[in-house]
C-alpha cells in the first residue's frame, strides 16, 4: 500500500510578460504554475500543476490547500479502487463546490491534485502516462470516467465500445509514432506582442526546423492582423497550415466580419472567435465559416471550456470542427477522458491546447492516448507546441522535424527541477525579490 502522506503547494511564476511571450488579444501574463507535490510513505512523489497567468496564482494555491484534505492520508490503492468517488470528493466538495460549480479556480485546483495522483499512479506502474492509459483494460478506463450530466451524449456502454474498438491495430499505430513522432504545430511565431520583423524571422526559423503548421494571434486592429497573416503566409507558402487564435476578444458578428477579410490567407481554423461559454455563437460562426470557405476554415475552441458539459454542448450544437482539450482547465485526467470519448462519439478531431508552462509536457500524453486507443487516426490531429520553459522540467518534451517524440520516463512528465521551483517561487524566489 502506498499512502499519500503530505500535499505541498508551490507558487511558481516565470517573467514572460517582459518579452511578450504568450501575448495575445487579452492576455499579457507571466506564465505560472500552481505546482503540487504528493509525498508518499514508500513510493515516488506525485507531481501535478495547473497553469495560470501570473497574478491570481496565489488564489489557486489557496484552493489546492483547501482541497488537500481529500487527498492527504489516502492510499493510492483506495483511490484507484473507487476513482469516480475520489474525483467527486474534490469537484463536489459539499461547501467548496458552491464557488464553481465545477468551473474556475476550484475546478482547476482540483485538477492539479487529480493530475498529481495520476502522475503517481503512472510512476508506480513504471510507465509513461500515455502508455499507462493506452494499455489499461476497457472496464478500468470506463470506471475512471464520471458520466454524470453527459449520458444524453455518451453512455458508459458507448464509451466501452469505443475503447474496445481502439484495441484493434494499436500496435501498428504505436509503431507509427515510434518511427515518426506525433504531428504538431507551433504558436511561437505569432504572439500578438511581437513586431513584424520578429514574426518573419521566427516563421522562417520554424519552417526550416520542419514545422508545416503554425498559429498566429489575432484580435488586434484588423489591418494589423491581416498584415501579419500575410507575412506568415508569404514565408510558409500555400501548402502549410496557418491557424488563427482570437482569444475570445470578438463579438459574434465581429468575428464573422474579421474572418471574412482574413479568409484571404486561407486559415485552417479560427480559435476562440468569441466568448468561451457562447455555444450558439460558436455554432453561428462555424456555419458562416463553412459557407465562406467551403469548409476549409474550421472553428476550434476548448482551452478555457470549463468542464465536460460545455464540451458536450459544443459537440451537440455542431459548433466546433476541432476540439482543443486542456490538461489544466478541467479537473484532471478523469474529466479529460470523458472529453476525449465525447469527441470520438461525435467524430471531431482533438488538437490539444498547449500554450503555457508545462502544458506541452502534459498534453502530449493525452493526444498519444487518443490516437492509440480512442480516435485511432492522425487525420486532422496535431498537438500545439510552444518553445518556452521546457528546461524547468525533469522530463521535457522532445521534438524532431516538427513532431513530438514519445515520452519514455514513467509518469505524466509534470515533475519540475527543485532548482527551478526555488528560483521562480513567488514572492521569495530570487527572480522576484
Amino acid at each position: 500500500m502506498t499512502t499519500i502522506t503530505d500535499v505541498n503547494v508551490h507558487d511558481v511564476r516565470f517573467p514572460t510578460a517582459a518579452t511578450g511571450d504568450g501575448s495575445d488579444a487579452i492576455n499579457r501574463g507571466d506564465y505560472s504554475a500552481t505546482y503540487v507535490e504528493l509525498s508518499t510513505d514508500d513510493g515516488p512523489t506525485g507531481a501535478g500543476f495547473t497553469f495560470t497567468n501570473g497574478r491570481g496564482n496565489e488564489i489557486t494555491c489557496a484552493a489546492v490547500n483547501a482541497l488537500a484534505h481529500h487527498v492527504r492520508g489516502r492510499t493510492v490503492q483506495e483511490i484507484t479502487a473507487e476513482p469516480v468517488a475520489f474525483w467527486r470528493s474534490l469537484v463536489a466538495d459539499v461547501q467548496l463546490r458552491w464557488l464553481g460549480p465545477e468551473k474556475g479556480v476550484i475546478h482547476m485546483a482540483a485538477g492539479a491534485l487529480v493530475n498529481a495522483v495520476w502522475d503517481l499512479r503512472a510512476k508506480l506502474a513504471g510507465k509513461p502516462m500515455w502508455r499507462y492509459l493506452a494499455e489499461m483494460p476497457t472496464d478500468e478506463l470506463v470506471a475512471n470516467v464520471d458520466f454524470g450530466h453527459i449520458t444524453d451524449a455518451l453512455t458508459p456502454d458507448e464509451a466501452a465500445a469505443i475503447l474496445d474498438k481502439g484495441r484493434d491495430g494499436l500496435g501498428d499505430r504505436l509503431a507509427v509514432l515510434e518511427r515518426d513522432g506525433f504531428p504538431s504545430y507551433t504558436t511561437s511565431v505569432g504572439w500578438l506582442g511581437y513586431p513584424d520583423d520578429k514574426v518573419r524571422a521566427l516563421t522562417r526559423e520554424a519552417y526550416a526546423a520542419g514545422w508545416r503548421a503554425m498559429k498566429m494571434k489575432v484580435g488586434g486592429p484588423p489591418a494589423d492582423d491581416l498584415r501579419r497573416a500575410r507575412i506568415i503566409r508569404s514565408e510558409i507558402g500555400p501548402d502549410a497550415l496557418l491557424m488563427m487564435d482570437a482569444n475570445q476578444v470578438w463579438d459574434v458578428d465581429e468575428a464573422i466580419t474579421n474572418m471574412t477579410a482574413l479568409a484571404e490567407v486561407d486559415p485552417y481554423w479560427i480559435e476562440e472567435p468569441t466568448h468561451a461559454d457562447d455555444i450558439l455563437g460558436h455554432a453561428r460562426i462555424a456555419r458562416a465559416m463553412a459557407e465562406l470557405t467551403g469548409g476549409r476554415c474550421r472553428v476550434a475552441t476548448g482551452e478555457v471550456a470549463a468542464n465536460k458539459v460545455i464540451f458536450k454542448q459544443l459537440l451537440q450544437a455542431e459548433a466546433i470542427g476541432v476540439m482543443q482539450i486542456d490538461a489544466c482547465r478541467v479537473a484532471g485526467v478523469n474529466e479529460v477522458l470523458a472529453e476525449i470519448l465525447l469527441a470520438a462519439k461525435f467524430g471531431v478531431p482533438i488538437c490539444p491546447h498547449a500554450g503555457g508552462v508545462g502544458l506541452c509536457e502534459y498534453v502530449q500524453h493525452l493526444a498519444i492516448f487518443d490516437y492509440l486507443r480512442v480516435g485511432t487516426s492522425l487525420d486532422g490531429r496535431m498537438v500545439e507546441y510552444v518553445d518556452h520553459l521546457h528546461e524547468h522540467f525533469v522530463d521535457p518534451v522532445r521534438t524532431r522535424d516538427g513532431r513530438y517524440l514519445l515520452p519514455t520516463e514513467p509518469g505524466y512528465s509534470a515533475t519540475m527541477h527543485p532548482s527551478s521551483i526555488a528560483t521562480f517561487r513567488f514572492p521569495d524566489g530570487p527572480t522576484w525579490r
